[in-house]
This record gives structure tokens, sequence and C-alpha cells, in this order.
């Protein structure tokens, strides 16, 4: 029982919504004990607010990128906070004065996640400057300081919580990279099934969908590494945690890795039990990277039971005993039979080699092998002010959805400043922060969370009532304050809804504390819901951004970094297998651009029925892109495999035709893309790739049959050139009206 309680506590302290629900409850428990000793319980709202907007600028870092990190959300914070104290006596000229900085601001978030947490509180602040300010130049002095303390204290909190306690965020992320690996397993085991009738097109859509969230797991495990690496020797632990990581990259690397269609395997072996031999190791394999999550969270050691390696041996032997079949016959086996049998080996080969990367994953490798590792990781982040400036300059054109965001919040905020004068309304800024906090750059996103922030907005202030009713004594409103802030920030990236109660009632327990209850439930309620009505319409007709306009472009990112990829595997079988940071790098870009078709075919499916006329077409590119992607990580895996042979002239040959087809095809939709007119409207006449990349792919069948054109090699380049041209089919189809 004590061992249970100490592993529930130790997975609960390295869940990074524990980690942030603790952080706010040390800081704003501070904040009321230090007004309530001191007696400044009237004035403790604006420390309060400026504590909250702090906490809403604090994405995973190291304490030195949290320092930098909340200097410069200080400095936004000032000049907002500045601006806010110049122009509050006009109110027109402080809506002005706000469109142009939420502009501004959201566009600095083009940047990445820590600039556009900024950005987020920095809006945040500016608003509840407004709110506090009362409309005088008096009030917004008073008040300004006091928020500017709360988010200086929160922010020193937060500094101090990342220098003692480095290794949690990085844990929770590593250990829910591995959970996500573990269903992708599952997934991807539903495959091998040799059963009739199987919808083999909707499993692949399900794990194409899966696969963009390893894949954004992936690159958020990354971040959290890069943040806390230094110029030094990385400390132990982090040295671990990068060897985690890359074990992760080397799993999906593998799980993902198609060696043939699966209808073939199923004809081939339908009256043989070896795919469900397959099938078991992966299930197996799938629980392991489960037990390897829990591993990593509770720090323990995994216990295993041997299952996974005797299934390994059972499914070789299985093999084994198929391809003796095979040889003692005699007869020339069909070429359908003979392919089936040689992908099968390369199955059973990567799945044994999967169990080996598993099994020393949690674990540093020998002090002999570690030097010849290469955990150098690419780090996004601008490097300079010039670098910063190009990529936000990058967004300057009407096209940008990031753009688009940034037009439709100022003009969002600008609607609801005008209802909040027109109807001269004290507490109209919540319909300011309403918008802020429901809008997002897709639709898709906009419409779920602003039903959620309705929900949790009136589950809060049912809440909040019921608890004014049951408590009226003040120390245990404050308290039940605190605890409202800490479910708050807990849950705000898991549980939206959960979190708006959350916060909505904190909010209404420090009104009271204020003796300032009068009305304000029912202002809470109706502002949110004019919010959310402005950003809903919003959404809908200021510049939306619909996912089919972006799908051109995001297939030919898909394809062009697919060719990029499987020319860095190429280089490798002329040079040898090493995982050195261009091939990684290539691998991950590919991987990316595939969860960015994933993600964007999943929004468009919650976008209105005239705006997703061509979801089909969408959905069939998306499963052939995702299998082209696992025939090359087929490649990939293979590298330095006793399988792997040297290229010949007709395999090498073979490969440059598929690398020229795949980026002649992406400059084809990047045209579609950039003849697109604003308007929406298709193109009426198609652009056609040349002529080559056709007359080429025909020729794959008459290659000579050389003896090194039987490898794998050769036959994961032959599936791919298969897959091409349905991709070419369904690219080209997008355009027809």
């Amino acid at each position: 029982m004590d061992t249970t309680w100490k592993l529930s506590w130790q997975r609960a302290r390295n869940h990074e919504g524990f980690t942030r629900g603790a952080r706010a409850f040390v800081a704003l428990a501070a904040v009321l004990a230090c007004g309530w000793w001191a007696g400044w319980q009237a004035e403790l709202m604006p420390v309060l607010l400026g504590v909250i907007a702090s906490a809403l600028t604090e994405t995973d870092d190291s304490w030195r990128g949290r320092l930098r990190a909340q200097c410069l959300a200080l400095a936004c914070f000032g000049l907002l906070a500045w601006a806010v104290w110049a122009t509050v006596s006009w109110p027109w000229v402080l809506m002005g004065v706000m469109a142009v900085s939420a502009f501004a601001i959201t566009m600095l978030g083009a940047l990445s996640e820590r600039y556009r947490a900024i950005a987020f509180g920095s809006l945040i602040l500016f608003i509840y400057a407004g709110l506090s300010a009362h409309s005088s130049r008096a009030g917004a002095g008073e008040a300004i300081p006091r928020m500017l303390a709360g988010a200086a204290w929160y922010g020193g909190v937060s500094v101090l919580w990342h220098a003692v306690m480095p290794r949690a965020p990085v844990r929770y992320r590593l250990a829910k990279l591995y959970a996500l690996l573990g269903e992708y397993l599952r997934l991807k085991a539903l495959l091998l099934e040799p059963v009739r009738d199987v919808d083999l097109e909707q499993r692949r859509m399900a794990l194409a969908l899966h696969n963009g969230r390893v894949v954004d797991a992936l690159n958020a495990a990354k971040e959290s590494l890069i943040s806390r690496m230094g110029r030094g020797t990385p400390p132990p632990w982090l040295q671990t945690a990068m060897h985690q990581y890359l074990a992760a990259q080397d799993v999906h690397e593998r799980v993902s890795s198609s060696h043939e269609h699966y209808d073939l395997l199923a004809q081939s072996f339908f009256h043989s039990d070896v795919l469900y031999r397959c099938q078991r190791v992966l299930t197996l394999l799938g629980e392991q990277a489960l037990k390897l999550s829990g591993a990593i969270a509770a720090q323990s050691v995994p216990q295993h039971w041997g299952v996974t390696a005797r299934a390994i041996e059972d499914m070789q032997a299985a093999v084994a005993h198929l391809q003796a079949q095979a040889q003692s016959s005699g007869a020339v086996p069909a070429p359908a039979q003979a392919r089936a049998l040689r992908s099968l080996r390369a199955l059973g080969d990567n799945l044994t080699a999967l169990a080996g990367v598993f099994a020393g994953a949690l674990a540093l490798p020998a002090q002999g092998h570690e030097g010849v590792l290469d955990h150098a990781l690419f780090d996004r982040e601008p490097r300079s002010l010039g670098d910063a400036w190009g990529r936000v300059r990058a967004h300057w054109q009407l096209q940008s959805p990031w753009l688009r965001h940034s037009l439709r919040l100022s003009l969002s905020l600008v609607a609801g400043f005008a209802i909040m004068q027109a109807t001269a309304d004290p507490h109209g800024y919540w319909i300011l922060l309403t918008i802020v906090f429901v809008s997002q750059p897709q639709y898709a996103a906009t419409q779920t969370r602003l039903m959620q922030r309705a929900k949790g907005t009136a589950m809060g202030l049912a809440l909040g009532w019921a608890l004014i009713q049951l408590f009226p004594g003040a120390l245990v409103q404050a308290a039940l304050l605190v605890l409202g802030g800490a479910v708050f920030f807990g849950a705000r990236h898991s549980r939206y809804t959960l979190a708006t109660a959350a916060v909505t009632t904190l909010l209404l327990l420090s009104f009271h504390q204020m003796g300032a209850t009068q009305g304000v439930i029912s202002a809470r309620l109706l502002e949110t819901v004019v919010g959310c009505a402005i950003a809903a319409v919003a959404s809908w007709l200021v510049l939306p951004s619909w996912q089919s306009r972006h799908w051109p472009r995001l297939a030919a990112q898909a394809l062009q970094t697919q060719a990029i990829y499987l020319r860095e595997i190429l280089a490798q079988y002329q040079s040898g297998k090493c995982d050195h940071l261009a091939y990684r790098l290539a691998r991950r870009n590919a991987h990316n651009a595939d969860a960015a078709l994933s993600n964007s075919y999943s929004a468009m499916l919650k976008e209105p029925a005239r705006v997703r006329r061509q979801a089909e077409v969408a959905a069939h590119f998306l499963c052939l892109s995702h299998t082209q992607l696992n025939y090359l990580s087929a490649l990939g895996a293979q590298r330095g495999g006793a399988a792997a042979q040297p290229m010949d002239e007709a395999t090498r040959a073979l490969a440059q035709t598929l690398l020229v087809s795949l980026q002649q095809l992406a400059l084809e939709l990047e045209r579609a893309q950039q003849q697109q007119p604003s308007s929406g409207r298709r193109r009426s006449r198609r652009t056609h790739s040349a002529p080559a990349v056709a007359q080429v792919l025909r020729e794959w069948g008459t290659v000579p049959a050389a003896p090194s054109a039987h490898s794998l090699m050769a036959a994961q380049l032959q599936l791919v050139g298969k897959v091409f041209p349905q991709i070419q089919a369904q690219a080209r189809r997008w355009g027809e009206p």
C-alpha cells in the first residue's frame, strides 16, 4: 500500500498539470496571506490579476529561459500598462491602442510557442488593466503597479521553481510520448489482422491521425530537452532523457514502417498464423511502451516476464517454417508469393530490432558506444533579431493564417469594445476577455473553445454562488479562491471547461471578498455569451482560414520533405548507417509535414460543409501520403542491416527518378497554391508536372532484373513507385470543380 502511494505521488508530481497548479497555488496563497496579514484585502484584486496574467505567459523552459521570457513579458506588460494609463480617459483612443496592440503582439506569436504565450498574457493584462482602472487615470495609476507587482511575483516563483525542479516537465513529456507510441503500436497491430472484409482504409486513417499526435509529442519532448541543454556536458539525468528521446525517435521510425501492402500479406498468408504472431508481438511491444511511460513518470523500473521475448521467438520460428516450406517444395514460387515472403522476413527483423530498442531505452548505452552517438538537436527558436523579423515578415501576406488571425482578433476586440461603450457596462471588459480566450487561428478550434468557455462559465457561476452560500466565512472563501486558481492553471491545457469553471469561481469569490457581487453573476453570463457570439461570427465572416485554402501548400510540403528524407536515406546506404543531425532532421521534417496534413484534415472535418467539398480527396491524399512515408520509413529502419544491399545502377536510377517525381509534384502543388485567388475560387485550369514524371514511372516495370534489384531497397522503392501515381491523381483532382 505504501509503495502504491509513493508511485502515485511520484507520477502526480511529474505531471505537468499538477506542477502548473502547484505553482499557482503557492503564488496565490502567498499573495492572499500577505494581504490578510497587512490588512490589504481590498487591494488584492489587481495583484491577483497580475499573477494570473504572468502565469498565462509560462511555457516549459529552463530557469534561464524562463528568466529571459519573464523579463520580456514584464517589458511587454509595462509598455501595454503605460498605454492603458495614457489613454484610459479617452475610450475611443484606448480602443485604437488596443486594436493595434492586439495585432502587433499576436503577430509576435508567429515566432514560437514561447512568444505566443507572452503575447497572450500581455493582451490579457492589457484588458485587466482597463478593467481595474475604472475609466480613470487615477484608478489606472493605483491598479497598474499592483498588477505589475503580482506579475513579477509569479515570475520569481516560476523561475525559482524551474531552477529547483527542472526534471519534472522533461519526464512528463517523455512519459506522454511513450504512452502515445504505445497507442500507435496498438493501432498498427490492427492492420496486420488477416481477416476478410476489414476496412483497412479506415484503420489507415486512424493511424495517420494518431501519428499527428505522436509527432506533436516528439516535438514537445525535443523542445523540453533543448531548453535545458547548456554549453557544457549535460548532467547524467539529462543525458538519460536525451537517450530516451532518441530511442523514441528510433521506435517511431520502425513502427511507422511498412514493408508491403497489407492486403497482399493477408492473401499470401491467409492459411498461416504468422500474421497473428506478428500482430501479437506488436501488441506486446505497445504494452511495453506503456510500461516504459509509467516507469519514466514514476522513476521506477518496469517489470517484464519474458512474454515478449517468447512471442518474438515464436514469430521468427513461424517465418523460418514458411521459408523452409517454400524451399523444400522445389517449385519456383510466384512473384507475388516471393515478394510477400521477403517482406515478411523484413517485418520480422524490424519487430525484433524494435524490441531491442525498447530493451535499452531506459538506460544510457555502454560507455564505449556513447561517443559514437550524435546527440545534437535542431533548435527552431529565432537566433537573432534579424531572424525573428524575417519570420514575422514571412507572414505579411493575406494568405497567412497568422496574419488573418491577428486581423480577425483585432476587429473582434473593436466590436466588443464598441458594444461595451454603447451599453456603458462597468463589467464590459469581460466581453473582451472572452474574445481573447476563445479566438483561435482555426475555425474549428474557435468553435470548440467557445462552447467550452460557455459551459465552463455557467458551471463556475453556479459553483461560485453555491460556495458563497455554503461558506460565508472570508477565510474559507480565500482558501477556495486559491484552490480555484490552482485548478485553473492545472487544467487549462487539458480540460478547458473545468479550467473555465475554476477561474469563474475564483473571480466570483474575489468580487465577493471586495463586497461587489451585485449583478456580477448575470453580467458575467451575459457578457460571456456576447463575447462568444462575436468570436463565432468573426471566425465565420472575417478572413476565415478555411483548411481547403492551405491544403495544396501542406500537401506540397509533405512531398518535398519526403523527397529530402529519401535523399538522406540514399546517402546512408552509400556511406553507412549514422543517426546524425542531418538525417534525424530530414526524418523529423517529413513526419512534421505529415502531422500538419493530418491535423489540417481533422480541422477540415469540423468546418462548414460548403467549404470542405473536397474533403474526400483530402482524405485519400492523406492516407496515400502517409502510406508512402511508411514505405520510406521502412527504408530508413533497415539502414545498415544485413538485408540492406549496395545499390546498383538500376536501383540508383529508380531512386533518383522518384526523387525528381516527388519534387515536381510538390512544385505543381505550390504553383496551384500561388495561382489560387484570395477569394477562394479554385483554378479553372490545371497545371501539369513535366511529362517525364509519368513516363519514367511507367518504366519501373522494364528495369533489368539484376540480382540487387530484388533487394529490400528495390522492393521498397517499387512500393513507393506504385503509390506515387495514386498520390499524383488525387493531387490533380483537388483543383477540379
